[in-house]
Protein backbone atom coordinates (compact mmCIF):
# COMPACT_ATOMS: atom_id res chain seq x y z
CA UNK A 1 0.00 0.00 0.00
CA UNK A 2 1.30 3.29 -0.82
CA UNK A 3 1.90 6.17 1.79
CA UNK A 4 -0.18 8.78 0.15
CA UNK A 5 -2.76 5.95 -0.17
CA UNK A 6 -3.33 5.49 3.59
CA UNK A 7 -2.86 9.05 4.81
CA UNK A 8 -6.54 9.82 6.52
CA UNK A 9 -8.26 12.67 4.87
CA UNK A 10 -10.56 14.33 7.82
CA UNK A 11 -12.96 17.23 7.42
CA UNK A 12 -12.75 20.13 8.78
CA UNK A 13 -14.13 21.63 11.88
CA UNK A 14 -15.64 24.68 9.67
CA UNK A 15 -17.77 21.94 7.72
CA UNK A 16 -19.10 20.06 10.99
CA UNK A 17 -21.24 20.27 13.75
CA UNK A 18 -19.89 17.08 15.55
CA UNK A 19 -16.32 16.42 16.11
CA UNK A 20 -16.77 12.72 16.97
CA UNK A 21 -20.11 10.52 17.06
CA UNK A 22 -20.57 7.35 18.61
CA UNK A 23 -22.51 4.53 18.56
CA UNK A 24 -23.02 1.87 21.89
CA UNK A 25 -24.83 0.90 24.67
CA UNK A 26 -24.66 3.06 27.57
CA UNK A 27 -24.74 0.86 31.09
CA UNK A 28 -25.37 2.09 34.54
CA UNK A 29 -22.13 0.59 36.27
CA UNK A 30 -22.48 -0.27 40.21
CA UNK A 31 -19.27 -0.41 41.39
CA UNK A 32 -18.85 -1.87 45.50
CA UNK A 33 -16.11 0.15 45.65
CA UNK A 34 -13.40 -2.01 47.60
CA UNK A 35 -15.64 -4.53 48.66
CA UNK A 36 -16.95 -7.17 46.42
CA UNK A 37 -19.94 -7.58 44.45
CA UNK A 38 -21.50 -10.93 46.38
CA UNK A 39 -21.46 -8.88 49.86
CA UNK A 40 -21.59 -5.11 48.65
CA UNK A 41 -23.94 -3.37 51.02
CA UNK A 42 -23.82 -0.27 48.63
CA UNK A 43 -22.85 0.52 45.11
CA UNK A 44 -20.95 3.84 43.41
CA UNK A 45 -23.06 5.07 40.69
CA UNK A 46 -20.68 5.56 37.18
CA UNK A 47 -22.05 5.63 33.40
CA UNK A 48 -20.07 3.99 30.98
CA UNK A 49 -20.33 1.51 27.34
CA UNK A 50 -17.17 1.32 25.13
CA UNK A 51 -17.98 3.01 22.42
CA UNK A 52 -19.52 6.11 24.26
CA UNK A 53 -16.36 6.37 26.69
CA UNK A 54 -14.49 7.36 23.80
CA UNK A 55 -17.21 10.05 23.03
CA UNK A 56 -17.02 11.23 26.84
CA UNK A 57 -13.23 11.44 26.96
CA UNK A 58 -12.81 13.17 24.00
CA UNK A 59 -15.28 15.84 25.52
CA UNK A 60 -14.11 16.24 28.66
CA UNK A 61 -10.27 16.06 28.50
CA UNK A 62 -9.86 17.25 24.92
CA UNK A 63 -12.81 19.31 24.74
CA UNK A 64 -14.28 18.35 21.50
CA UNK A 65 -17.81 18.43 20.37
CA UNK A 66 -18.99 14.99 20.75
CA UNK A 67 -22.17 12.98 20.39
CA UNK A 68 -23.74 9.44 20.88
CA UNK A 69 -26.32 7.37 19.78
CA UNK A 70 -27.89 4.81 21.75
CA UNK A 71 -31.25 4.19 23.37
CA UNK A 72 -32.74 4.85 26.41
CA UNK A 73 -36.10 4.12 28.32
CA UNK A 74 -38.98 6.21 29.06
CA UNK A 75 -38.67 5.83 33.04
CA UNK A 76 -36.08 6.85 35.77
CA UNK A 77 -33.46 4.64 35.55
CA UNK A 78 -33.61 6.17 31.90
CA UNK A 79 -33.57 9.77 33.19
CA UNK A 80 -30.74 8.86 35.66
CA UNK A 81 -28.87 7.70 32.62
CA UNK A 82 -29.52 10.68 30.68
CA UNK A 83 -28.11 12.74 33.90
CA UNK A 84 -25.39 10.84 34.19
CA UNK A 85 -24.65 11.50 30.14
CA UNK A 86 -25.37 15.39 30.48
CA UNK A 87 -22.70 15.22 32.89
CA UNK A 88 -20.11 14.02 30.37
CA UNK A 89 -21.34 16.16 28.27
CA UNK A 90 -21.94 14.01 25.39
CA UNK A 91 -25.21 15.40 23.02
CA UNK A 92 -27.55 12.48 22.78
CA UNK A 93 -30.59 14.55 20.90
CA UNK A 94 -30.17 11.82 18.03
CA UNK A 95 -30.79 8.77 20.45
CA UNK A 96 -33.48 6.82 20.55
CA UNK A 97 -36.15 6.77 23.33
CA UNK A 98 -38.49 3.34 24.01
CA UNK A 99 -41.65 3.35 26.11
CA UNK A 100 -41.31 1.96 29.61
CA UNK A 101 -43.65 -1.28 29.92
CA UNK A 102 -43.68 -1.40 33.60
CA UNK A 103 -40.98 -4.03 34.19
CA UNK A 104 -38.65 -4.40 31.65
CA UNK A 105 -39.87 -7.04 29.87
CA UNK A 106 -39.30 -5.65 26.62
CA UNK A 107 -36.87 -3.29 27.34
CA UNK A 108 -34.40 -2.12 29.62
CA UNK A 109 -31.67 -0.14 30.78
CA UNK A 110 -28.35 -2.38 30.95
CA UNK A 111 -26.43 -2.50 34.31
CA UNK A 112 -22.81 -3.37 34.77
CA UNK A 113 -21.79 -4.82 38.46
CA UNK A 114 -17.81 -4.26 38.46
CA UNK A 115 -16.02 -4.69 41.56
CA UNK A 116 -11.61 -3.75 40.35
CA UNK A 117 -9.82 -6.67 42.00
CA UNK A 118 -6.75 -6.31 44.07
CA UNK A 119 -3.30 -7.30 44.00
CA UNK A 120 -3.45 -11.53 42.98
CA UNK A 121 -7.18 -11.20 42.58
CA UNK A 122 -8.47 -9.63 39.72
CA UNK A 123 -11.07 -7.18 38.32
CA UNK A 124 -14.64 -9.13 38.35
CA UNK A 125 -17.75 -8.07 35.90
CA UNK A 126 -20.75 -8.96 35.72
CA UNK A 127 -23.23 -7.42 33.01
CA UNK A 128 -26.83 -7.53 33.47
CA UNK A 129 -28.13 -6.34 30.06
CA UNK A 130 -30.29 -8.67 27.74
CA UNK A 131 -33.51 -6.34 26.28
CA UNK A 132 -31.31 -2.95 26.60
CA UNK A 133 -32.95 0.07 24.73
CA UNK A 134 -29.38 0.32 22.94
CA UNK A 135 -30.06 -3.62 21.64
CA UNK A 136 -33.45 -2.63 20.26
CA UNK A 137 -31.78 -0.48 17.91
CA UNK A 138 -32.42 -1.53 14.06
CA UNK A 139 -31.79 -0.37 10.76
CA UNK A 140 -34.24 2.31 9.85
CA UNK A 141 -34.62 3.95 13.52
CA UNK A 142 -31.60 6.52 12.86
CA UNK A 143 -31.65 9.35 10.61
CA UNK A 144 -28.06 9.06 9.49
CA UNK A 145 -27.87 11.21 6.33
CA UNK A 146 -29.27 13.84 8.29
CA UNK A 147 -26.34 13.17 10.81
CA UNK A 148 -23.60 12.94 8.63
CA UNK A 149 -24.75 15.11 6.08
CA UNK A 150 -26.62 17.82 7.40
CA UNK A 151 -25.43 18.60 10.99
CA UNK A 152 -22.01 16.67 9.65
CA UNK A 153 -19.63 14.43 11.42
CA UNK A 154 -15.45 14.16 11.34
CA UNK A 155 -15.42 10.97 13.07
CA UNK A 156 -17.67 7.79 13.61
CA UNK A 157 -16.61 5.46 15.85
CA UNK A 158 -17.87 2.19 17.44
CA UNK A 159 -16.93 -1.46 18.37
CA UNK A 160 -17.66 -5.05 18.68
CA UNK A 161 -19.48 -4.72 22.17
CA UNK A 162 -22.47 -3.06 20.15
CA UNK A 163 -21.61 -5.95 17.38
CA UNK A 164 -22.02 -8.17 20.15
CA UNK A 165 -25.27 -6.91 21.72
CA UNK A 166 -28.17 -8.43 18.93
CA UNK A 167 -28.98 -9.68 15.62
CA UNK A 168 -29.74 -6.30 14.62
CA UNK A 169 -26.66 -4.14 15.94
CA UNK A 170 -24.44 -5.50 13.09
CA UNK A 171 -26.58 -4.11 9.99
CA UNK A 172 -27.78 -0.93 12.44
CA UNK A 173 -23.24 -0.42 12.58
CA UNK A 174 -23.25 -1.04 8.72
CA UNK A 175 -25.85 0.96 7.90
CA UNK A 176 -24.36 3.82 10.08
CA UNK A 177 -21.04 3.41 8.26
CA UNK A 178 -22.40 3.74 4.72
CA UNK A 179 -23.67 6.81 5.78
CA UNK A 180 -20.79 7.71 7.45
CA UNK A 181 -18.47 6.88 4.00
CA UNK A 182 -20.67 8.48 1.81
CA UNK A 183 -20.04 11.54 3.77
CA UNK A 184 -16.20 11.44 3.96
CA UNK A 185 -16.49 10.50 7.63
CA UNK A 186 -13.63 8.80 9.12
CA UNK A 187 -14.76 6.00 10.78
CA UNK A 188 -13.02 3.87 13.56
CA UNK A 189 -13.92 0.53 15.49
CA UNK A 190 -12.73 -1.11 18.56
CA UNK A 191 -12.94 -4.96 18.07
CA UNK A 192 -13.35 -5.19 21.96
CA UNK A 193 -14.27 -9.45 21.60
CA UNK A 194 -16.19 -10.20 24.94
CA UNK A 195 -16.81 -13.84 25.00
CA UNK A 196 -19.86 -13.46 27.27
CA UNK A 197 -21.45 -11.78 24.87
CA UNK A 198 -20.51 -14.24 21.64
CA UNK A 199 -21.49 -16.98 24.19
CA UNK A 200 -25.01 -17.99 23.44
CA UNK A 201 -24.96 -16.08 19.29
CA UNK A 202 -22.57 -18.30 17.54
CA UNK A 203 -19.50 -17.83 20.17
CA UNK A 204 -15.87 -16.66 18.64
CA UNK A 205 -17.41 -18.61 14.94
CA UNK A 206 -20.36 -15.85 14.71
CA UNK A 207 -17.61 -13.15 15.86
CA UNK A 208 -15.31 -13.04 13.20
CA UNK A 209 -18.15 -13.59 10.75
CA UNK A 210 -19.60 -10.55 11.92
CA UNK A 211 -16.84 -8.35 12.65
CA UNK A 212 -15.05 -9.39 9.52
CA UNK A 213 -18.87 -7.96 7.32
CA UNK A 214 -17.99 -4.68 9.15
CA UNK A 215 -14.03 -4.52 8.95
CA UNK A 216 -15.03 -3.66 5.31
CA UNK A 217 -16.12 -0.13 5.72
CA UNK A 218 -13.22 1.20 8.41
CA UNK A 219 -10.70 2.95 8.22
CA UNK A 220 -8.89 2.87 11.77
CA UNK A 221 -9.22 -0.59 13.30
CA UNK A 222 -8.26 -1.05 17.10
CA UNK A 223 -8.19 -3.83 19.38
CA UNK A 224 -5.02 -5.97 21.21
CA UNK A 225 -3.72 -8.91 19.67
CA UNK A 226 -6.23 -11.50 21.74
CA UNK A 227 -9.27 -9.12 19.74
CA UNK A 228 -7.65 -9.59 16.24
CA UNK A 229 -7.39 -13.23 16.64
CA UNK A 230 -11.10 -13.99 18.12
CA UNK A 231 -13.12 -11.14 16.49
CA UNK A 232 -11.10 -11.24 13.36
CA UNK A 233 -9.51 -14.78 13.05
CA UNK A 234 -5.77 -13.18 12.52
CA UNK A 235 -3.11 -14.64 14.80
CA UNK A 236 0.28 -12.82 16.10
CA UNK A 237 2.94 -15.29 15.95
CA UNK A 238 4.69 -15.89 18.96
CA UNK A 239 2.31 -13.63 20.96
CA UNK A 240 2.56 -14.46 24.91
CA UNK A 241 -0.03 -12.12 27.24
CA UNK A 242 2.83 -13.30 30.08
CA UNK A 243 5.47 -11.51 28.27
CA UNK A 244 6.36 -7.73 28.79
CA UNK A 245 6.81 -6.95 24.95
CA UNK A 246 5.21 -7.98 21.80
CA UNK A 247 7.40 -9.15 18.95
CA UNK A 248 6.30 -5.57 16.24
CA UNK A 249 8.11 -8.04 13.70
CA UNK A 250 5.56 -10.48 14.38
CA UNK A 251 2.80 -7.75 14.85
CA UNK A 252 3.81 -6.05 11.58
CA UNK A 253 3.30 -10.01 9.49
CA UNK A 254 -0.27 -9.83 10.79
CA UNK A 255 -0.65 -6.47 9.84
CA UNK A 256 0.15 -7.14 6.76
CA UNK A 257 -2.44 -10.47 6.36
CA UNK A 258 -4.46 -7.90 7.65
CA UNK A 259 -4.10 -5.58 4.89
CA UNK A 260 -4.45 -8.01 2.38
CA UNK A 261 -7.47 -8.97 3.06
CA UNK A 262 -8.56 -5.33 4.17
CA UNK A 263 -6.96 -2.83 2.26
CA UNK A 264 -9.07 -0.11 3.30
CA UNK A 265 -7.48 0.03 6.62
CA UNK A 266 -5.52 3.18 6.95
CA UNK A 267 -4.78 2.82 10.36
CA UNK A 268 -4.08 -0.46 12.73
CA UNK A 269 -3.95 0.27 16.58
CA UNK A 270 -3.51 -1.94 19.68
CA UNK A 271 -2.91 -1.53 23.40
CA UNK A 272 0.16 -3.23 25.04
CA UNK A 273 -0.94 -4.59 28.56
CA UNK A 274 1.02 -6.63 30.76
CA UNK A 275 -0.89 -7.71 33.71
CA UNK A 276 1.47 -8.62 36.35
CA UNK A 277 -1.34 -8.01 38.80
CA UNK A 278 -4.67 -6.52 39.62
CA UNK A 279 -3.10 -2.92 40.46
CA UNK A 280 0.52 -3.22 38.45
CA UNK A 281 0.49 -3.56 34.60
CA UNK A 282 3.06 -2.91 31.87
CA UNK A 283 1.34 -0.35 29.29
CA UNK A 284 2.19 1.12 26.28
CA UNK A 285 0.38 1.11 22.62
CA UNK A 286 1.69 0.73 19.06
CA UNK A 287 0.21 2.44 15.60
CA UNK A 288 0.53 1.17 12.14
CA UNK A 289 -0.10 4.22 10.02
CA UNK A 290 1.25 5.15 6.47
CA UNK A 291 3.50 2.17 5.83
CA UNK A 292 5.43 2.58 9.64
CA UNK A 293 5.11 1.16 13.28
CA UNK A 294 4.85 4.08 16.31
CA UNK A 295 5.16 2.82 19.10
CA UNK A 296 4.55 4.75 22.69
CA UNK A 297 7.52 4.55 25.27
CA UNK A 298 6.03 1.66 27.51
CA UNK A 299 5.06 2.65 31.39
CA UNK A 300 6.54 -0.06 33.32
CA UNK A 301 4.78 -1.21 37.06
CA UNK A 302 2.30 1.29 36.17
CA UNK A 303 0.30 1.17 39.27
CA UNK A 304 -3.96 0.76 38.25
CA UNK A 305 -6.92 2.18 40.65
CA UNK A 306 -9.94 0.86 37.97
CA UNK A 307 -8.64 -1.13 34.40
CA UNK A 308 -12.14 -0.92 33.00
CA UNK A 309 -12.10 1.90 30.23
CA UNK A 310 -7.99 2.23 29.99
CA UNK A 311 -8.29 0.74 26.12
CA UNK A 312 -11.03 3.13 25.23
CA UNK A 313 -9.56 6.10 26.62
CA UNK A 314 -6.43 4.67 24.65
CA UNK A 315 -8.54 5.12 21.24
CA UNK A 316 -10.01 8.59 22.59
CA UNK A 317 -6.25 9.65 22.79
CA UNK A 318 -5.15 8.46 19.64
CA UNK A 319 -8.58 9.88 17.84
CA UNK A 320 -7.53 13.69 19.19
CA UNK A 321 -3.99 13.06 18.04
CA UNK A 322 -5.36 12.56 14.44
CA UNK A 323 -7.84 15.58 15.03
CA UNK A 324 -5.56 17.44 16.01
CA UNK A 325 -2.97 16.99 13.38
CA UNK A 326 -0.22 15.08 15.55
CA UNK A 327 2.79 13.98 14.04
CA UNK A 328 1.83 10.33 14.06
CA UNK A 329 4.16 9.54 16.55
CA UNK A 330 2.54 12.31 18.79
CA UNK A 331 -0.43 10.59 18.46
CA UNK A 332 -0.06 7.05 19.86
CA UNK A 333 1.42 8.84 22.45
CA UNK A 334 -1.57 10.93 23.58
CA UNK A 335 -3.79 7.11 23.26
CA UNK A 336 -1.04 5.99 25.51
CA UNK A 337 -0.82 8.01 28.09
CA UNK A 338 -4.55 9.25 28.34
CA UNK A 339 -5.34 5.53 28.48
CA UNK A 340 -2.69 5.21 31.39
CA UNK A 341 -4.34 8.32 33.31
CA UNK A 342 -7.61 7.05 33.00
CA UNK A 343 -7.03 3.83 35.02
CA UNK A 344 -5.73 6.05 37.76
CA UNK A 345 -9.37 6.94 38.60
CA UNK A 346 -12.57 4.79 39.70
CA UNK A 347 -15.17 4.10 36.88
CA UNK A 348 -15.01 3.65 32.88
CA UNK A 349 -14.36 7.03 32.19
CA UNK A 350 -11.43 9.60 32.11
CA UNK A 351 -10.89 12.04 34.83
CA UNK A 352 -7.75 13.56 33.08
CA UNK A 353 -7.44 17.01 31.72
CA UNK A 354 -5.08 17.62 28.71
CA UNK A 355 -2.95 19.69 31.02
CA UNK A 356 -2.44 15.92 32.54
CA UNK A 357 -1.90 14.35 29.41
CA UNK A 358 0.59 16.36 28.33
CA UNK A 359 2.45 16.56 31.05
CA UNK A 360 2.89 13.18 31.00
CA UNK A 361 3.83 13.05 27.67
CA UNK A 362 6.58 14.93 29.17
CA UNK A 363 7.36 12.73 31.35
CA UNK A 364 6.62 15.03 34.25
CA UNK A 365 6.47 13.63 37.98
CA UNK A 366 3.51 13.09 40.56
CA UNK A 367 4.87 15.85 42.46
CA UNK A 368 2.13 17.91 43.72
CA UNK A 369 0.69 20.70 41.53
CA UNK A 370 0.07 24.07 43.55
Amino acid sequence: MKKEDSALRIKSKEKCKWDELSLGEIMIRLDPNFSRIKTARSFDIWEGGGEYNVARGLKKCFGLDTAVITGFVDNEIGYLLRDLVCQGGVDYSNSKWFAFDGIGREVRIGLNFTERGYGIRGAVGVSDRANSAASKLKKGDIDWKRIFKDEGVRWFHTGGIYAALSKTTPDLIIEAMKAAKENGTIISYDLNYRSSLWKEAGGMERAIKVNRNIAKYVDVMIGNEEDFTNALGFEVEGFDKNISKIDTNNFKKMIEKCLKEFPDFKVVATTLRVVKSANVNDWGAVMYYNGEFFESKKMENLEIFDRVGGGDSFASGLIYGFLSHKTSQEIVDYGSAHGALAMTTPGDTSMASLKEVEKLLKCASARIDR
